[in-house]
């Protein structure tokens, strides 16, 4: 057993999750810094550009959601066997599971080059905005096996219980990107001018670094990639074992940036500034729950490798601190946004059409904050523990079943500020309703357990 798993399922449960998700944070807001300072750079360009790119978030998240549904796999299937001990499956797990992300990268990034028009025209893409998109895009989706691969190594990094590893990686790609950025995009020294072509060329590259870092650490740190097992049979069974998670974690992950999509639809009625300000909103939403996320991404390594060692009690007391911590994490960020809501949007764009509809969606959506975290720490859980449809179905319900059709109906009677309250509404409902039905999953797991000891005993 190594330190990290000892630790993981021997220490106080507050202090194991500390210990993770503190590399974490600096990790994840290397990323939410590596959007916000594209959002800065491209904004200065105009609103033209500046809405242009926040068409293309919805398309960059469901490549994202993506990487990170093989990802949640690839952590759930790794910690599974860490707890066990069972360093030969980590190897196979690891070693075939890249080699999955690999064919569905090359698979995107075609269809990805091929759609870019008629996508971002169904959108809502503009004749103005759409040439621009068309420019950034055509770039950005060579880079998308920089996305998915990293995504995908690092969450086995952290299936092994490193998680200090993966964030400052992360942390490396968000420097380099802040420093090509500017000199991309406005052609500083002997750089020429690139516009948004800039911007994407600077992902590209800062994303490259990730994907280099990612296979060092894997094949010469960690000694986890080989392949000698090369039957057809065992590798369709590593990837029966990731995709059974993976696949509902994908699906539901794609939910969310398909349901921004249709928002984003409903948005652009109201103007391109409307869009640029939605934006906005979005990347700084990003980095207000840096800390929420930065615990709910190690929620998988906590109960991964304690459920795989049998420690059902230690899942149930680290899941309770996480709930509570997320309450009251999201009840501090929400009255901090009625303070700073207006100077921190003006740092971006000073459109005042822009910052009215950023501000408003900063007074509105951080209320069920808390509750957001709540439904997302039950998903994760219920994922790792195998029950990925279940976690699928209750995204499926928050966004399909409660947020479009309350948005639709609400923009008719109260414009953008119904659409962003019916937002805060879904997770004031599926808060609480996710945390019921990943108790109960457990609670049966509980009992179920108890009743096969008393036949073994018997």
């Amino acid at each position: 057993m190594n330190k990290n798993t000892r630790m993981i399922t021997n220490e106080k449960e507050g202090k194991v999750l500390f210990k993770l998700a503190a590399p974490m944070t600096l990790g994840i807001l290397g990323m939410i810094v590596f959007n916000l300072v594209d959002t800065y750079y491209v904004g200065q360009l105009g609103t033209v550009e500046l809405a242009a790119l926040s068409f293309t978030f919805p398309v960059v998240m469901i490549i994202g959601s993506i990487a990170h549904g093989l990802g949640v796999g690839m952590t759930a299937a790794v910690s599974h066997a860490a707890g066990q001990q069972n360093r030969e499956k980590q190897i196979r797990l690891i070693t075939w599971g890249l080699g999955l992300s690999f064919l569905i990268v090359a698979f995107f990034v075609i269809i990805g080059q091929l759609t870019i028009t008629p996508v971002f025209t169904l959108l809502g893409a503009d004749s103005t905005t759409l040439p621009v998109i068309r420019e950034y895009m055509s770039i950005w989706y060579w880079g998308v096996i920089f996305v998915v691969i990293p995504m995908t190594a690092n969450s086995a990094i952290r299936g092994m219980g490193d998680t200090k590893t993966p964030s400052q990686v992360m942390l490396v790609a968000a420097v380099l990107n802040i420093i090509l950025d500017p000199l991309l995009i406005f052609g500083i020294g002997p750089f020429p001018a690139l516009g948004v072509s800039g911007a994407a060329l600077a992902t590209v590259i800062s994303r490259g670094t990730t994907f280099s870092v990612a296979w060092y650490i894997l094949i010469f740190r960690e000694k986890v990639i080989s392949f000698k097992d090369r039957k057809l049979a065992s590798i369709f069974e590593i990837w029966r074992e990731l995709l059974h998670v993976g696949i509902p974690n994908v699906l539901s992950k794609i939910i969310i940036p398909i349901g921004s999509g249709i928002i984003t639809g409903l948005i652009a009625v109201h103007g391109r500034e409307a869009v640029a300000g939605f934006g906005i909103a979005t990347r700084i939403d990003m980095f207000a729950l840096i800390l929420l996320n930065s615990l709910i991404s190690v929620i998988p390594v906590f109960v991964g490798q304690n459920w795989g060692a049998g420690l059902h009690d230690r899942v149930i007391r680290g899941l309770r601190l996480s709930n509570l911590f997320s309450l009251a994490y999201g009840i501090s960020i929400y009255f901090l946004f009625l303070l700073v809501a207006k100077p921190m949007v003006h740092i971006f764009n000073d459109d005042p059409r822009v910052l009215s509809v950023a501000i408003r969606y900063m007074r509105i959506v951080p209320l069920a904050y808390g509750l957001q975290g709540v439904m997302q720490i039950a998903v994760t859980t219920l994922n790792v523990l195998k029950k990925p449809v279940h976690s699928a179905l209750l995204t499926l319900l928050q966004m399909f079943g409660i947020y479009i059709p309350l948005a639709i109906l609400s923009s008719r009677y109260f414009g953008i500020t119904g659409i962003f309250a019916a937002l805060a509404i879904s997770y004031l409902i599926m808060g609480p309703l996710s945390k019921m039905i990943n108790s109960r999953f457990i609670k049966k797991a509980f009992l179920n357990k108890k009743e096969s000891a008393k036949i073994v005993t018997a």
